[in-house]
């Protein structure tokens, strides 16, 4: 690290002038960028993903789609059980044409019963289409409204509803929110108050100035990554938000490592340098166990999840590179200057309040030990009982005119799961679409079938039919419904492809978390190597991914109880109870978790055996290490915290389950976890912290930490006990 260091000290214009066209490229191209990014959540070679693609490619609709629903009540004394109301309904539901490709089921092509309410005023109709974030599908859904109000006769009334516009947390359908950049500056805004409360000086913008460019970096480098491969574009929020977090979190722990040194009497270079083998040390390590999580997704079969990871990879990578490339030089030009007059007198390294806080921990070890561990598994607990899937229709919306349309339907006995409806794909002629609809409609858990013969839903031997199942799919009934369709209809002549939003995602679950274990495998073993070298102790290793785990269990739980089952998300968004969380949502928060929380893991860690180094005590370890990064670990996390606090400022239910289950994450890891399980951990087992094999040493190439023999040495006696 010194060798770098010295590199970027003895260059400063080269490495100014390298970031500055990277930062300007970056942003010149950042629109560019994110424009190539794919809304497409896609699980090939899973049976409803391929019965969703095969349904795109015959018909022009997209099965994994929702569908939109047009409800139409029409005049007294004009109800659909009159030849008036009957033409009004058909020439209004036949107008949704002029808004794009469309496949229409409504009751002039189905005569289907279940379309008509019991007082026949009340007729609804489904429109099937292509995905709305793909060209084809391109506005379509925005103008299907306009199109049938504009063709509805004096007297009719016409509202549209489905899933795409209600999960726009009260904003119904075009609801809008902050942008990406509003989001990020809002979260800088954040990070700069809890940075001038850390150092009390102009130093607090430093950090910033470090996550500017590597924020446009790296959405230069997702840019050449979009012409490899599909990347999702939940990368662009992730990339702003994150890569703004974990910038500013390096930044923090080298400038309060080289402040340290310049209190110690160093001249501004020698600090800086004496900072690099320490604290810069800890920013590689926990950069590269935040890289390794990420990259960890590209063992799932999932094309969408690998590039979170690709892409997600590239953020903790960049920002190593400018913490400790440009940062440096930074200090060493205006270091000195920018922290010359601080507003806070408390604005130093060390922390009194910490230390007696350690002290207090390794007094009362077990206590500390036994109260963090309950409050982590009381909050893991609920994690049992997720449920994966979309949320429930019945919880999103708010007052939107989407949801009360959706309401309105339910009144009138149709279930909210018909914006979820089961897509079936029949090849085996008019015999086959005879048979599919008798055994379909006898099959429990179905509420009713469309089967147009128009051109939109019969081509050839082909035909789509749509069946409305009783509960959604994020239900066990509604899960159960699939299979039992996809069983009945296993012998129809000619072969039957059941698609759908719920089948793709039955199959979805299946394909990601049959290989989860083996995820988890690659990541454990990644950081246990990487912390046992580091720490040279293969018990600190062992205990910092066993206490990970139990870590992400906490944030796993407090999404099941605030968003599954409601207790928070109502008064904080608007939003009632989901009943699940969308099934590839822990995944995403697993890997970005397990990385992120591994961060101040490694700062406190990497202090504590820096301490035992050159003190031989574990106690005196455990409360120097906190005096020095306990408050840095909170304000860091604190402003992570805020920057994903940001981004839930998004009017998207999805996005929000995201940022609140990372932001409230990250905090009860670095309070709770960091600062009083693992310190407590480490006082309980004393020695024994320090403990690594022969044989691994040998296999990691670094110095053993207990002598010859392969034994801990005896447990001190605890100090002040």
């Amino acid at each position: 690290m010194n060798a770098i260091t010295r590199l970027c000290l003895n260059h400063k214009l080269f490495v100014v002038l390298a970031w500055l066209a990277l930062t300007v490229l970056g942003g010149l191209t950042v629109g560019h960028a994110t424009g190539r990014l794919s809304h497409t959540f896609a699980t090939p070679a899973t049976a409803g993903y391929d019965a969703n693609h095969h349904l795109l490619q015959r018909f022009g609709v997209d099965g994994n789609e929702q569908p939109t629903l047009g409800v139409l009540t029409l005049p007294a004394g004009k109800g659909m059980d009159t030849l008036a109301g009957q033409e009004m309904a058909a020439r209004t539901f036949a107008a949704a044409n002029k808004a794009g490709h469309l496949a229409v089921a409504d009751w002039a092509n189905t005569h289907d019963s279940t379309l008509v309410s019991a007082d026949k005023r009340t007729t609804w109709a489904v429109f099937d289409m292509p995905n709305p974030d793909t060209p084809p599908g391109a506005g379509v859904m925005d103008r299907i409204e306009p199109a049938l109000k504009a063709a509805a006769p004096a007297g009719v009334t016409v509202s549209v509803t489905g899933f795409e516009q209600i999960q726009s947390t009260g904003q119904g359908s075009g609801g809008g929110g902050p942008s990406v950049l509003v989001e990020t500056l809002i979260g800088a805004a954040g990070a700069l108050a809890v940075l001038l409360f850390v150092y009390g000086s102009a130093l607090a913008i430093v950090p910033l100035l470090i996550a500017i460019p590597a924020i446009l970096t790296t959405f230069l480098l997702i840019l050449g990554v979009t012409y490899a491969m599909d990347v999702s574009f939940l990368v662009e929020y992730l990339v702003a938000v994150m890569g703004l977090g974990v910038a500013v979190d390096y930044s923090l722990l080298l400038i309060t490592r080289w402040r340290e040194e310049r209190e110690a009497g160093r001249s501004n270079e020698e600090a800086i340098l004496a900072a690099s083998p320490t604290a810069g040390r800890a920013v590689v390590l926990s950069g590269l166990t935040v890289a390794a999580g990420l990259l960890s997704l590209v063992i799932l079969p999932v094309p969408f999840l690998r590039s979170v990871g690709v892409g997600g990879m590239l953020i903790p990578m960049v920002a190593i590179a400018s913490a400790v490339t440009l940062l440096p030089v930074i200090l060493a030009g205006w270091g000195l200057a920018m922290d010359k007059h601080r507003i806070r007198k408390g604005s130093t390294t060390y922390s009194a309040g910490w230390e007696r806080w350690a002290g207090a921990i390794v007094r009362h070890r077990w206590v500390a030990g036994g109260l963090g561990l309950l409050v982590v598994v009381c909050l893991a607990v609920p994690a049992l009982s997720m449920n994966t899937g979309q949320p429930r229709a019945d919880s999103l919306g708010g007052q939107s005119q989407a949801a009360a349309t959706l309401h309105g339907l339910e009144r009138q006995g149709v279930p909210s799961a018909v914006v979820f409806p089961v897509q079936m794909l029949v090849h085996g002629g008019p015999s086959a679409v005879r048979d599919v609809v008798r055994i379909t409609r006898q099959t429990p858990g179905i509420h009713a079938v469309l089967a147009p013969s128009t051109p939109a839903f019969r081509s050839g031997n082909d035909a789509l039919i749509t069946a409305i199942p009783d509960h959604e799919g994020s239900t066990a009934a509604g899960r159960a419904t699939v299979a039992r369709v996809r069983a009945a209809l296993a012998g129809v002549p000619g072969g039957v492809e059941v698609g759908g939003n719920t089948a793709q995602n039955v199959d979805f679950n299946r394909a990601v978390y049959g290989n989860f274990p083996l995820m988890l495998a690659v990541i454990s073993l990644l950081a246990l190597l990487l912390l046992a070298r580091e720490f040279r102790s293969l018990t600190l290793a062992i205990k910092a991914v066993v206490v990970n785990l139990v870590s992400l269990g906490a944030s796993f739980g407090f999404l099941v109880l605030f968003w599954q089952h409601g207790f928070g998300s109502q008064a904080v968004y608007g939003v009632a109870a989901t009943g699940s969380i969308r099934n590839w949502i822990p995944i995403i928060t697993f890997a970005f978790l397990f990385g992120l929380s591994m961060d101040y893991e490694v700062f406190i860690l990497a202090r504590m055996r820096e301490e035992y180094d050159r003190t031989g005590s574990t106690q005196q370890a455990i409360v120097g290490a906190l005096a020095r990064t306990g408050r840095l670990v909170t304000c860091a996390a604190v402003i992570l915290a805020i920057s994903f606090a940001s981004l839930s400022s998004a009017p998207d239910v999805v996005v929000e389950m995201i940022a609140t289950g990372l932001g409230v994450g990250i905090f009860v890891d670095a309070v709770v976890v960091r600062t009083l399980l693992v310190p407590a951990l480490v006082a309980i087992m004393g020695d024994w912290n320090w403990w690594l094999p022969a044989a691994l040493a040998r296999l990691l190439r670094v110095g053993r930490s207990t002598g010859e023999d392969e034994r801990p040495a005896p447990v001190r006696a605890p100090v002040g006990s």
